[in-house]
């Protein structure tokens, strides 16, 4: 079937106000999941070693034993999407631990903080932390990034064309992406995204088996605990009244289901990370002190409906790879 360029512009019109009506309506549903069922992730700094005598912690191991048939295998060469003149490829680089890539969803931070006048060893896992409301999953164009009624926040790779605008809008930058796999390479390889976004799921497979997620379970040191989030909440908020210690992620970006516990300041460790991270290594970022949703600001919401044409554009595209393999012209300029 023939697609003109009248005909390409309507659809990426039509396209585009469905796409800005997905953005609303994904915001509303994730913003009306409540704790009610969901389950969080407490991470104990006073307890983790970091498994200091081990080349890789453990909870590393299982969390790459657990998703390696979910890591992503690419095809290759991989070709440059428009109008980039790069691509991320992490495949090369599997073996990486000590950071966030597409083949490695939790690391530990190991850092030596000051603190008191002393230097304090604290050791930090690091994934994604689960919003309550998840600027990710609300500003995602393609609808393919969801807060599950459990608690995670999970991303369909099979729909994904590696935006990145989750990974944008993520205080944390959690989401990584790897090009040359995805939906993009059928549908429009040259102009489309670039790949997939992966993230940490919290073993949501597990989670709705009733078990814990495997970083959890493989913990020496019961350093991570996991459990109905209220509980969990209530716990933390008491273990810091009781301990003069300080939590993480009850309050940043409006609330996630993984909460750090710390007798050292967060301010303090956040501090040590930009000290340590100076390189601009990709996927380590800093723990800011109350940081705010994006959502929360008229801006951030702005930006969640300009994403509305870049979607539409996909969107249009998927209809026209569905009925035709090239563009024929007719009075127009071809599409």
């Amino acid at each position: 079937m023939a697609i003109t360029r009248r005909t390409f512009l309507k659809r990426a019109a039509v396209s585009g106000i469905t796409a800005a009506a997905i953005i609303t309506g994904t915001r509303k549903a994730a913003a009306g999941v409540t704790a009610q069922g969901q389950y969080a992730t407490v991470i104990d700094l006073t307890k983790c070693d970091g498994c200091s005598l081990l080349d890789t912690p453990l909870c590393i191991r299982a969390c790459r034993r657990k998703n390696r048939n979910n890591y992503p295998e690419p095809e290759k060469p991989i070709m440059d999407y428009w109008p980039q003149k790069q691509h991320e490829d992490w495949s090369d680089k599997r073996e990486i631990t000590d950071r966030l890539t597409p083949y490695n969803w939790i690391y530990v931070q190991h850092l030596e903080v000051e603190h008191r006048g002393e230097t304090v060893k604290v050791h930090v896992p690091r994934r994604c932390m689960h919003c309550d409301n998840p600027p990710c999953s609300a500003l995602c164009p393609f609808g393919v990034n969801e807060k599950t009624p459990e608690g995670p926040v999970v991303i369909n790779t099979n729909g994904c064309f590696g935006g990145a605008k989750c990974r944008d809008v993520c205080p944390w930058k959690i989401p990584q992406r790897q090009a040359g796999v995805g939906l993009y390479k059928e549908v429009a390889p040259k102009f489309a995204g670039g790949g997939v976004m992966y993230k940490c799921d919290l073993c949501c497979d597990l989670v709705l088996q009733g078990r814990e997620p495997s970083c959890v379970t493989a913990c020496p040191k019961q350093a991570m605990l996991f459990g109905p989030k209220k509980q969990m909440q209530s716990y933390v908020r008491n273990w810091a009244e009781e301990n003069g210690g300080y939590v993480y992620g009850d309050v940043e970006n409006g609330g996630t289901s993984t909460f750090y516990i710390s007798k050292v300041p967060f301010e303090a460790i956040s501090r040590a990370i930009k000290e340590q991270d100076l390189d601009g290594k990709p996927g380590r970022v800093p723990m800011d002190v109350g940081v705010e949703n994006p959502l929360d600001r008229p801006s951030g919401m702005l930006e969640g409906f300009l994403l509305a044409p870049v979607a539409g554009i996909i969107g249009a595209g998927l209809a026209v790879y569905r009925t035709m393999k090239g563009v024929e012209a007719d009075e127009d300029t071809p599409a």
